[in-house]
């Protein structure tokens, strides 16, 4: 089941965007000298000529200005990769959905870190694994050299 989850943290946010490709932006209609932060976007390009790019420091000044949260998804209800994402109110949210969310963030890097060893484990076996198939390959040559001893099977002659 895809979930979307909240959360504040700057660094999890920046690498779920960057992850995906995509970079801090603002609206360029929406910002003025009265509000010089604009509306906040994620752009995963091409650059479109309604968005800004600005850099991460002035995208979390406004973020926090604003009091935002940033909900977003991992994963789509197939599997892949999302780039699902909305900018709420915080105080839309309650204090323990924020908290699980950030739990859940906390899982998630384990589970990163999980697989991270889990890959180099994986790559331990197959580096095995190539031993034992050169090994397979050097006793099928001897074989073959073996045969090379054998005189040619005799067919039948033609007339």
């Amino acid at each position: 089941m895809a979930r979307a989850q909240a959360t504040t943290n700057h660094d999890r946010i920046r690498s779920w965007a960057e992850a995906r490709g995509g970079h801090p932006a603002a609206v360029k209609a929406t910002r003025r000298a009265k509000s010089p932060d604009g509306l906040l976007r994620i752009d995963f390009g091409p650059q479109e000529d309604s968005l800004e790019e600005i850099g991460w420091e002035e995208f979390f000044q406004a973020f926090d200005g604003n009091e935002l949260a940033f909900l977003y998804q991992e994963r789509t209800a197939d599997g892949h990769v999302s780039r699902f994402f909305k900018f709420i109110e915080r105080d839309t949210l309650d204090e323990d959905t924020l908290n699980a969310s950030e739990e859940d963030e906390k899982d998630l890097d384990e589970e990163d870190d999980d697989e991270d060893e889990d890959e180099d484990e994986n790559e331990d076996e197959d580096e095995d694994e190539d031993e034992d198939w050169d090994d397979e390959d050097d006793d099928e040559n001897e074989d073959e050299d073996e045969d090379d001893d054998e005189p040619p099977s005799r067919g039948k002659k033609g007339n």
